[in-house]
Protein backbone atom coordinates (compact mmCIF):
# COMPACT_ATOMS: atom_id res chain seq x y z
CA UNK A 1 0.00 0.00 0.00
CA UNK A 2 1.61 3.15 -0.74
CA UNK A 3 1.54 6.03 1.41
CA UNK A 4 -1.04 8.80 1.37
CA UNK A 5 1.76 11.45 2.34
CA UNK A 6 3.67 13.19 0.18
CA UNK A 7 6.93 14.05 1.30
CA UNK A 8 7.30 18.50 1.61
CA UNK A 9 9.23 17.99 -1.33
CA UNK A 10 7.05 17.10 -3.33
CA UNK A 11 3.84 19.42 -2.11
CA UNK A 12 2.71 22.48 -4.64
CA UNK A 13 2.35 25.89 -2.95
CA UNK A 14 -1.35 25.53 -2.73
CA UNK A 15 -0.74 22.13 -0.83
CA UNK A 16 1.48 23.55 1.85
CA UNK A 17 -0.53 24.97 4.70
CA UNK A 18 0.83 26.12 8.24
CA UNK A 19 -1.28 27.09 11.33
CA UNK A 20 -1.11 30.59 11.90
CA UNK A 21 0.69 31.39 15.04
CA UNK A 22 -1.45 32.89 17.97
CA UNK A 23 0.57 34.74 19.67
CA UNK A 24 -0.22 38.22 21.10
CA UNK A 25 1.82 40.29 18.41
CA UNK A 26 0.65 39.00 16.21
CA UNK A 27 -3.29 40.00 14.56
CA UNK A 28 -5.39 39.19 11.48
CA UNK A 29 -5.20 41.04 8.76
CA UNK A 30 -7.42 44.05 8.26
CA UNK A 31 -7.78 44.43 12.14
CA UNK A 32 -5.20 46.29 13.26
CA UNK A 33 -6.41 49.53 10.86
CA UNK A 34 -10.26 49.19 12.22
CA UNK A 35 -11.47 52.02 15.11
CA UNK A 36 -11.91 50.92 18.12
CA UNK A 37 -15.56 50.19 19.35
CA UNK A 38 -16.17 51.95 23.37
CA UNK A 39 -19.95 51.63 24.70
CA UNK A 40 -21.18 54.15 27.15
CA UNK A 41 -20.94 54.35 30.10
CA UNK A 42 -23.99 54.46 32.78
CA UNK A 43 -23.28 58.02 33.31
CA UNK A 44 -23.28 59.20 29.63
CA UNK A 45 -26.38 57.19 29.24
CA UNK A 46 -27.84 59.00 32.07
CA UNK A 47 -26.81 62.18 30.06
CA UNK A 48 -28.23 61.48 26.83
CA UNK A 49 -31.71 60.01 28.69
CA UNK A 50 -31.92 63.20 30.21
CA UNK A 51 -30.85 65.43 27.34
CA UNK A 52 -33.20 63.61 25.29
CA UNK A 53 -36.23 64.40 27.94
CA UNK A 54 -35.18 68.02 27.87
CA UNK A 55 -35.64 68.52 24.19
CA UNK A 56 -38.98 66.70 24.14
CA UNK A 57 -40.12 68.90 27.03
CA UNK A 58 -39.06 72.37 25.14
CA UNK A 59 -40.92 70.70 22.39
CA UNK A 60 -44.05 70.45 24.24
CA UNK A 61 -43.88 73.22 25.27
CA UNK A 62 -43.50 75.41 22.00
CA UNK A 63 -46.27 73.06 20.52
CA UNK A 64 -48.25 74.52 23.60
CA UNK A 65 -47.31 77.73 23.04
CA UNK A 66 -48.50 77.60 19.37
CA UNK A 67 -51.88 76.12 20.13
CA UNK A 68 -52.40 78.28 22.99
CA UNK A 69 -51.57 81.23 20.45
CA UNK A 70 -54.25 79.50 18.13
CA UNK A 71 -56.73 79.12 20.82
CA UNK A 72 -56.09 82.99 22.24
CA UNK A 73 -56.58 84.43 18.45
CA UNK A 74 -60.05 82.46 18.04
CA UNK A 75 -61.26 83.89 21.17
CA UNK A 76 -60.31 87.14 20.88
CA UNK A 77 -62.38 87.12 17.75
CA UNK A 78 -64.76 85.42 19.15
CA UNK A 79 -64.69 87.99 21.91
CA UNK A 80 -64.67 90.63 19.59
CA UNK A 81 -67.61 89.64 17.56
CA UNK A 82 -69.86 89.74 20.74
CA UNK A 83 -68.66 93.14 21.73
CA UNK A 84 -69.42 94.58 18.29
CA UNK A 85 -72.83 93.03 18.66
CA UNK A 86 -73.41 94.10 21.79
CA UNK A 87 -72.05 98.45 20.98
CA UNK A 88 -74.89 97.30 17.76
CA UNK A 89 -77.24 96.80 19.94
CA UNK A 90 -76.30 99.85 22.67
CA UNK A 91 -76.65 101.53 19.85
CA UNK A 92 -79.92 100.57 19.00
CA UNK A 93 -81.21 101.27 22.20
CA UNK A 94 -79.43 104.45 22.70
CA UNK A 95 -80.92 105.89 19.42
CA UNK A 96 -84.45 104.17 20.84
CA UNK A 97 -84.01 106.15 24.61
CA UNK A 98 -83.12 109.44 22.27
CA UNK A 99 -86.38 109.29 20.19
CA UNK A 100 -88.23 108.46 23.48
CA UNK A 101 -86.81 110.95 25.59
CA UNK A 102 -87.68 113.78 22.55
CA UNK A 103 -90.87 112.90 22.11
CA UNK A 104 -91.92 113.31 25.66
CA UNK A 105 -90.05 116.56 26.08
CA UNK A 106 -92.05 117.41 22.63
CA UNK A 107 -95.38 116.09 24.36
CA UNK A 108 -93.83 118.00 27.57
CA UNK A 109 -93.52 121.31 25.61
CA UNK A 110 -96.88 121.00 24.07
CA UNK A 111 -98.64 120.44 28.06
CA UNK A 112 -96.77 123.39 28.95
CA UNK A 113 -97.83 125.38 25.63
CA UNK A 114 -101.12 125.05 25.46
CA UNK A 115 -101.72 125.49 29.78
CA UNK A 116 -99.49 129.02 29.40
CA UNK A 117 -101.50 130.23 26.35
CA UNK A 118 -104.96 129.69 27.73
CA UNK A 119 -103.37 131.37 31.12
CA UNK A 120 -102.12 134.39 28.87
CA UNK A 121 -105.57 134.87 27.05
CA UNK A 122 -107.09 134.70 30.43
CA UNK A 123 -104.85 137.31 31.98
CA UNK A 124 -104.60 139.69 28.66
CA UNK A 125 -107.58 138.74 26.84
CA UNK A 126 -106.81 142.16 24.40
CA UNK A 127 -104.15 139.18 22.49
CA UNK A 128 -107.60 138.64 20.35
CA UNK A 129 -106.95 141.77 18.41
CA UNK A 130 -103.80 140.12 16.97
CA UNK A 131 -105.55 137.00 16.67
CA UNK A 132 -108.28 138.30 14.27
CA UNK A 133 -105.49 140.73 12.13
CA UNK A 134 -103.56 137.79 11.16
CA UNK A 135 -107.05 136.16 10.13
CA UNK A 136 -107.81 139.08 8.38
CA UNK A 137 -104.94 139.25 6.63
CA UNK A 138 -105.03 135.77 5.13
CA UNK A 139 -107.80 136.70 2.48
CA UNK A 140 -105.85 137.77 -0.51
CA UNK A 141 -108.87 140.22 -1.22
CA UNK A 142 -111.97 141.10 0.65
CA UNK A 143 -115.20 139.89 -0.70
CA UNK A 144 -118.53 141.32 0.34
CA UNK A 145 -120.38 140.00 2.31
CA UNK A 146 -117.50 140.11 5.15
CA UNK A 147 -118.16 138.31 8.55
CA UNK A 148 -116.29 137.66 11.85
CA UNK A 149 -117.49 135.79 14.46
CA UNK A 150 -116.13 136.51 17.73
CA UNK A 151 -116.87 135.20 21.41
CA UNK A 152 -119.25 137.74 23.38
CA UNK A 153 -116.43 138.87 25.41
CA UNK A 154 -113.77 139.15 22.77
CA UNK A 155 -116.40 141.08 20.33
CA UNK A 156 -116.07 144.06 22.55
CA UNK A 157 -112.57 144.00 22.95
CA UNK A 158 -112.38 144.29 19.26
CA UNK A 159 -114.50 146.87 18.80
CA UNK A 160 -113.39 149.11 21.51
CA UNK A 161 -109.40 148.45 19.69
CA UNK A 162 -110.12 147.74 16.17
CA UNK A 163 -113.90 148.38 15.31
CA UNK A 164 -113.33 151.85 13.27
CA UNK A 165 -111.13 149.95 10.90
CA UNK A 166 -113.04 146.77 10.68
CA UNK A 167 -116.13 148.89 9.70
CA UNK A 168 -114.59 151.02 7.13
CA UNK A 169 -113.14 147.82 5.50
CA UNK A 170 -116.51 146.64 5.47
CA UNK A 171 -116.43 143.78 8.17
CA UNK A 172 -119.03 142.70 10.35
CA UNK A 173 -118.65 141.88 13.64
CA UNK A 174 -121.45 138.73 14.76
CA UNK A 175 -121.49 137.35 17.76
CA UNK A 176 -121.10 133.52 18.26
CA UNK A 177 -121.31 132.48 21.61
CA UNK A 178 -119.96 128.55 20.73
CA UNK A 179 -116.72 130.21 19.63
CA UNK A 180 -114.20 130.15 22.69
CA UNK A 181 -112.41 132.69 23.47
CA UNK A 182 -109.44 133.73 22.18
CA UNK A 183 -110.50 132.55 18.26
CA UNK A 184 -112.45 133.76 15.89
CA UNK A 185 -113.63 132.68 12.52
CA UNK A 186 -113.54 134.31 9.23
CA UNK A 187 -116.29 134.41 6.57
CA UNK A 188 -116.37 136.12 3.14
CA UNK A 189 -118.62 135.37 0.35
CA UNK A 190 -115.64 133.23 -1.44
CA UNK A 191 -113.39 132.11 1.66
CA UNK A 192 -113.85 131.08 5.28
CA UNK A 193 -110.78 130.89 7.24
CA UNK A 194 -111.20 128.68 11.41
CA UNK A 195 -108.87 130.56 13.38
CA UNK A 196 -110.61 128.99 16.53
CA UNK A 197 -108.09 128.17 19.14
CA UNK A 198 -108.63 124.21 18.69
CA UNK A 199 -107.88 124.32 15.19
CA UNK A 200 -104.64 126.75 15.01
CA UNK A 201 -103.90 124.29 18.33
CA UNK A 202 -104.27 121.18 15.91
CA UNK A 203 -102.29 123.19 13.24
CA UNK A 204 -99.43 123.31 15.37
CA UNK A 205 -99.36 119.94 16.27
CA UNK A 206 -99.70 118.61 12.96
CA UNK A 207 -96.81 120.40 12.07
CA UNK A 208 -94.76 118.83 14.60
CA UNK A 209 -95.75 115.30 13.82
CA UNK A 210 -97.81 115.20 17.12
CA UNK A 211 -101.69 115.22 17.90
CA UNK A 212 -102.77 116.76 20.88
CA UNK A 213 -106.25 118.12 21.99
CA UNK A 214 -106.61 121.45 22.47
CA UNK A 215 -109.37 120.49 25.49
CA UNK A 216 -106.84 118.55 27.39
CA UNK A 217 -106.07 119.15 30.32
Amino acid sequence: MSSLVLPKEQQSAYQRWEMASFDDDQVMPGVANSPAISLPTVDEIVKIREQARLEAYAAGLEEGRIAGLAAGRSEAVEESMRLQTIAASFATEVAQADELIANEVLDLALDLARAMLKTALEVRPELINAIVSEAIHYLPTLHQPARLYLNPNDLLLVKNQMGDELDKTGWHLIEDAHQEPGGCRVETANNQIDASLPTRWQRITAALGKESDWLAS
